[in-house]
């Protein structure tokens, strides 16, 4: 029984990981269905659009479910157009594009790692650069090879030009050899890019490692026992309701939060070193709610903290 509660614990600690893995699985899956079963080069003028097409729209599409499934992105735009003040407060205007910046990066991950997989196998990109009809780039990819390769170039996917046929396996392993190129200059850059920001962060954090080891564990099991509360007492709720309903009475008090307390609980966090709030819902349940006599009735701040989050 240890053993196992060791082995559940070590993956618990390593979800991010084995999360970010099993998303480069799927990736490839994904790819290799794509290339093996929809992806059909059409041999003709339409090899740009297509092999683009089938190389940018997955990882776009990526894009926006990971912004649409980021429960930061919701929280964030949940209620701006009603109030603008929650996305731009008074003087911390900049904080909404330190957080946009934060879901963008995490976002991005999938296409990245799409785009990674896809230009490593190289189809997409071949398809698609055997349709260009750039002078500059038919000179650098038919240098050396028969006027043959101006004009029918965008045959080389399928296999079908006049070419022999030791030039039209050259011509394909050199467009997939590109194609692998950049593959591998997209993932050095985007982990270099990722260790400078996670340095960056780390630099500029106001927390010590282990404060911030503790941060992270208590903001997941403020999490957890949140959503537990929440079906505890919308169960509690709806019984009562359903209770009151077929007994045709008046029901009694049900303890919850105002409304100023959901608005308030609901805005994102910002850590300040004078106030250890480890959560927006801490810092409502140590300081408690005020309204802003300048703003709207919906628009509220945290009282004594208006002036230091």
């Amino acid at each position: 029984m240890d053993a196992f509660q060791g082995i559940l614990k070590f993956f618990l600690n390593q979800k991010t990981v084995i999360g970010y893995s099993f998303m480069a699985l799927l990736t490839v899956g994904s790819e290799r269905l794509f290339s093996l079963v929809a992806f059909k080069c059409p041999c003709s003028t339409e090899n740009v659009v297509y092999g683009l097409v089938f190389l940018f729209a997955p990882a776009w599409v990526l894009l926006i479910l990971g912004f649409f499934l980021n429960s930061k992105a919701m929280r964030l735009f949940t209620g701006c157009c009603v109030n603008p003040r929650k996305i731009f407060p008074k003087g911390h205007s900049c904080h909404f594009f330190y957080v946009l910046g934060q879901i963008t990066l995490s976002s991005l991950v999938a296409p990245m790692m799409w785009l990674s997989v896809a230009l490593l196998n190289g189809t997409f990109y071949e398809c698609a650069m055997s349709g260009t009809k750039s002078s500059r780039l038919l000179g650098l990819i038919c240098k050396g090879k028969p006027q043959e390769c101006w004009d029918e170039l965008y045959k080389v996917s399928c296999g079908k030009t006049s070419m022999a046929p030791t030039d039209n396996e050259e011509l394909k392993l050199s467009l997939q050899a590109q194609s692998q190129i950049l593959g591998w200059c997209l993932i050095c850059s985007a982990s270099f890019f990722s260790l400078l920001t996670t340095c960056y962060a780390r630099c500029r954090s106001k927390v010590s490692h282990l404060q911030l080891s503790f941060w992270k564990t208590y903001a997941q099991k403020e999490k957890e026992q949140l959503e537990n509360t929440f079906l505890e007492y919308a169960n509690k709720l709806s019984e009562r309701n359903l209770k009151c309903f077929f007994e045709n009475k008046r029901p009694d008090a049900f303890p919850m939060p105002t409304f100023a307390a959901w608005e308030a609980a609901s805005e994102l966090h910002s850590f300040h070193q004078s106030r250890q709030h480890y959560s927006t819902l801490h810092k409502v349940v140590e300081d408690g709610l005020e309204h802003s006599p300048e703003d709207d009735e919906t628009t509220l701040v945290l009282v004594g903290t208006a002036h230091s989050v």
